[in-house]
C-alpha cells in the first residue's frame, strides 16, 4: 500500500493519471500524442501558432484575473458573470439595477463603456531559460544567485523592448526557476458591456452552490473589443470600430455527451501542486481556518444587510461576491486535503525523495528538504501575519484602507504644494472617494468592523503591534465612527476644497487614518521585507527540490500555474466524490424549478423565468426534450480559468469554465483524478438566454454557429 502511495504520488505531477496539469502551448508537443489519443482532431499548430491564427488568437486574458473568449468577427466575447459583475455593478443603480434585471445592448451605441477594462492577447511565447540562468553555478549562495537572474531579466528586457516597442513583456519562471518563458503581449483598453443575465440566472443558487455540483448557473456575460482604424489598441474613443480577430471560435449546439473530449483554454491564476509538506501543514492547520473565520464575519454581515435593502445589495453585490468566493473555496479545500490525507501523503513522498537522495548520483539534493524544512519554521509565523492583515484590511472593514489612500497628501503637503502638485493630487484622491461613497454604507461598516477588530486585535495577534489597541468597546466605536472625516463625504469633501493645517490636523487625528498607516508601516517595513527574503531563498531550494524530482522521477512535469496561457485536457465525466453518491455529468432546466421550490432565497427566480422553463419553451437550444445547463469534465483547472472556453475535439464552444466542484478546490495542491472535475455553463443554455429570454438573438447573427 504505502509503494501503491508513493507511486501515485509521483506520477500526479505527470502525464499517466487521468489527465492532470496545465499545459503550455508552445511547448505541447511532450502531451500532444496523449491529446490526440484521447480524440483531439486539431494539430499542435492550430491550438498555438506564433506566425499564423490560431485558437490561442481568440483566447484573452480579461481584466487581469479571468479569461475570455472571441466568438465574432467583431471582436464579441464571452465570459464569466462573475468576471464582469464589477462593471455590472458600476452601471447599476435604484433606476438601472443590471444586477437584478440584467443589461441587452440592443445596438452598438448602446454597450457600455467600461473604464479600467482591458484584454490582452498572447502574441507568442519563447524559451528564454539558457539566457535567464545565463552565469548560474551551483556554489552560488541565494542572494548570489537572484541578483545574477535580476541582471540577465533587465537584459532580456532591454532587448525584447527594442524589438518590439508597441507589444508588452512577460518575463515568466515556472517550475521554480527551472524554465523561463517569454511571454509577448498585446492589450487592448477599450472594451464596453454588450450584455448581462440577470442575477436570477448568472448568480443563480449564490453562495449556497458557490462550488457546488449539482449547478444550474448560467455564469455568462459579454463584452466587445474595440480598436482603432488601423485594429491597433487605442484609448476609449467613440469614434473607434469593433476589433477583427485573427481567429474567432465557432459555436457548436450539437452539444456534449459523456466520454467526449474536453478542452479548457486560458489563463489559470495559481497553483502549489509542488509544495512540500511543511507548507502544507501550514495552510491546513493555521491559514485556511484563520481566513474562513475572519470571512465568516463579514459575509454573516452582507448577506443579513443585503437581502434587507436594494440600495446596499447594489453597494456591495461586488465585495460579497469577491469576499464569498475564496471562503468557500477554502472550506472546500480544507475536507478534500484532509479526507484524502494530502499530508500524510506529501511527507511519505519526502521519505521516498530523502531515501533517493542516499544514491550517488543524488547526493547533492540531500539538504534540500532539511533546508526548506528550516525555512518554512522561519516564515510560516510571518506569512500568517501577512494573510491576516490582508484579510483584515483588503476584505474587512473598508475605512482603514480607503483612508490610507490620503497617506501620501498628509506625509508629503508640502512637498506637492512646492513641486506644483497638490492640486492633481487632490483631484485623484476627489476622483476615488466619488467611486468610494457610491458603494458604502456606514452602518454595514460598523457592524463589519465590530465583528472583525476583536479577531484581528486579540484572538490572531500574535505579537503588539503598533497598531494593537485590544478590544474596543461599543461607545469607543461609535466615537470613531462618528468623529471620522473618512465616513462623510460632504466633510471630506469640504477638508478637500479647503488644503492646509486644518486639514492635515483632522486626517492626521483620525482614527482610522492613524491607524492605517501603522498598520501599513508595520507591513512595509517588517514582515514584507522578512517575507521577501525568506521567500526568496524557499524559491532557490524549490528549484533544486524539483530539478531532484525530475530527475530521480522522469517524467513529462507540468509547470504550475501562474497566469500564462494554458491547455488542460480530460473528457466530459462525472464523479463518485462519496461513498454512495454519483455526480452525473449533466444538469437540465428541470434542476433549476427544483431548486426554486425548496424557497432557499439562492434560489428564487423570475414569474417570466418561471414560466419559460414550466412551459419547456427551449426554442432550438434543447436535446433529447430537455434544455441542458451546466456540465463537468476531468479539465484541470483553478482561479483564472473562470470565463475560459471549453472547447471540443475540433476546437468549437461547447461551454464556458467557471467553477470546480467543492471536492475539487484540494487540486490547487493536490489532484485527485477521481473526483477533481471543472464546472462549465452549457453553450446551449448560454443562447438560450441571449435569444428566447433576453430576446436579443441579433447577437447571434455575428456569430459562427454549428452542429
Amino acid at each position: 500500500m504505502k509503494l501503491r502511495i508513493i507511486a501515485a504520488l509521483v506520477l500526479l505531477t505527470q502525464v499517466g493519471m487521468a489527465k492532470e496539469g496545465m499545459w503550455i502551448p508552445s511547448l505541447l508537443n511532450v502531451v500532444y500524442g496523449d491529446m490526440q489519443s484521447q480524440g483531439l482532431q486539431l494539430t499542435a499548430e492550430d491550438l498555438y501558432d506564433a506566425n499564423g491564427s490560431s485558437v490561442k488568437d481568440a483566447i484573452v486574458l480579461f481584466g487581469g484575473g479571468c479569461t475570455a473568449e472571441i466568438v465574432s468577427n467583431d471582436g464579441l466575447l464571452f465570459t464569466n458573470h462573475h468576471c464582469g459583475f464589477d462593471y455590472i455593478q458600476f452601471h447599476s443603480s435604484l433606476k438601472n439595477d443590471y444586477l437584478r434585471d440584467g443589461f441587452w445592448a440592443k445596438s452598438r451605441a448602446e454597450e457600455l463603456r467600461c473604464d479600467g477594462l482591458s484584454v490582452v492577447f498572447v502574441v507568442r511565447m519563447d524559451d528564454v531559460t539558457e539566457a535567464m540562468r545565463m552565469g548560474i553555478t551551483a556554489a552560488m549562495s541565494p542572494a548570489e544567485v537572484d541578483a545574477l537572474l535580476q541582471k540577465n531579466k533587465k537584459t532580456l528586457e532591454e532587448k525584447y523592448k527594442k524589438e518590439n516597442p508597441a507589444l508588452g513583456l512577460q518575463l515568466k519562471s515556472f517550475n521554480y526557476g527551472n524554465q523561463y518563458l517569454a511571454i509577448i503581449t498585446k492589450t487592448y483598453n477599450d472594451v464596453r458591456l454588450v450584455g448581462a443575465p440577470p442575477s436570477e440566472i448568472g448568480k443563480f443558487g449564490g453562495d449556497t452552490d458557490n462550488w457546488v455540483w449539482p449547478r444550474h448557473t448560467g455564469d455568462f456575460s459579454v463584452f466587445r473589443i474595440y480598436a482603432d482604424a488601423n485594429n491597433e489598441p487605442a484609448k476609449y474613443n467613440a469614434s473607434n470600430v469593433p476589433f477583427k480577430p485573427l481567429h474567432h471560435l465557432p459555436i457548436n449546439i450539437g452539444g456534449v455527451k459523456e466520454g467526449d473530449f474536453s478542452m479548457v483554454y486560458g489563463f489559470p491564476g495559481r497553483t502549489e501542486h509542488l509544495l512540500t509538506s511543511y507548507a502544507v501543514d501550514f495552510i491546513t492547520n493555521k491559514l485556511n481556518p484563520m481566513r474562513i473565520d475572519m470571512r465568516d464575519q463579514t459575509i454573516a454581515v452582507l448577506q443579513e444587510r443585503m437581502r434587507a435593502s436594494d440600495e446596499i445589495r447594489i453597494k456591495y453585490a461586488a465585495k460579497q461576491s469577491d469576499v464569498a468566493n475564496a471562503w468557500k473555496k477554502w472550506k472546500g479545500q480544507q475536507i478534500g486535503l484532509t479526507n484524502f490525507r494530502a499530508l500524510e501523503q506529501k511527507r511519505k513522498f519526502e521519505e521516498q525523495y530523502l531515501a533517493q537522495c542516499t544514491k550517488t548520483e543524488f547526493k547533492t539534493y540531500a539538504e534540500v528538504l532539511p533546508k526548506l524544512e528550516s525555512l518554512y519554521s522561519q516564515v510560516n509565523h510571518l506569512n500568517f501575519e501577512a494573510q491576516l492583515f490582508v484579510e483584515y484590511m483588503y476584505y474587512g472593514p473598508e475605512l482603514f484602507n480607503f483612508s490610507y489612500r490620503f497617506q501620501e497628501l498628509v506625509a508629503n503637503f508640502d512637498t506637492l504644494k512646492a513641486q506644483g502638485k497638490l492640486q492633481s493630487t487632490i483631484d485623484e484622491l476627489k476622483k476615488g472617494a466619488r467611486a468610494f461613497f457610491k458603494d458604502f454604507d456606514l452602518a454595514t461598516e460598523m457592524q463589519i468592523y465590530a465583528r472583525l477588530q476583536p479577531l484581528y486585535e486579540t484572538k490572531y495577534n500574535t505579537h503588539d503591534v503598533i497598531d494593537n489597541v485590544g478590544l474596543v468597546s461599543d461607545s469607543d466605536m461609535l466615537s470613531y465612527f462618528n468623529k471620522s472625516v473618512f465616513c462623510d463625504s460632504t466633510l471630506l469633501f469640504k477638508l478637500l476644497d479647503k488644503p492646509g493645517k486644518g486639514m492635515l490636523k483632522k486626517m492626521k487625528s483620525d482614527y482610522f487614518y492613524s491607524h492605517a498607516v501603522a498598520m501599513f508601516n508595520d507591513y512595509n517595513t517588517r514582515l514584507r521585507p522578512q517575507v521577501g527574503d525568506l521567500n526568496k531563498q524557499i524559491d532557490f531550494w524549490m528549484q533544486k527540490y524539483t530539478e531532484g524530482m525530475m530527475k530521480m522521477f522522469p517524467g513529462n512535469y507540468w509547470a504550475d500555474a501562474n497566469s500564462t496561457l494554458r491547455i488542460s485536457y480530460g473528457k466530459v465525466d462525472g464523479s463518485f466524490p462519496r461513498d454512495g453518491e454519483h455526480y452525473t455529468p449533466h444538469t437540465t432546466a428541470d434542476g433549476i424549478l427544483q431548486k426554486y421550490y425548496t424557497g432557499n432565497p439562492d434560489f428564487e427566480i423570475s414569474p417570466k423565468l418561471k414560466s419559460l422553463l414550466e412551459t419547456r419553451n427551449y426554442g432550438n437550444y434543447s436535446s433529447g426534450g430537455e434544455l441542458n445547463v451546466c456540465y463537468t469534465g476531468s479539465n484541470h483547472t483553478t482561479g483564472g480559468n473562470s470565463g475560459s472556453p471549453a472547447l471540443n475535439a475540433k476546437g468549437e464552444l461547447t461551454g464556458i469554465n467557471f467553477d470546480r466542484s467543492w471536492e475539487s478546490t484540494m487540486s490547487d495542491i493536490m489532484y485527485n483524478p477521481e473526483i477533481c472535475r471543472n464546472i462549465m455553463v452549457d453553450i446551449r443554455y448560454v443562447l438560450w438566454v441571449i435569444d428566447v429570454y433576453a430576446d436579443a438573438d441579433y447577437l447571434l447573427q455575428e456569430m459562427t454557429i454549428v452542429k
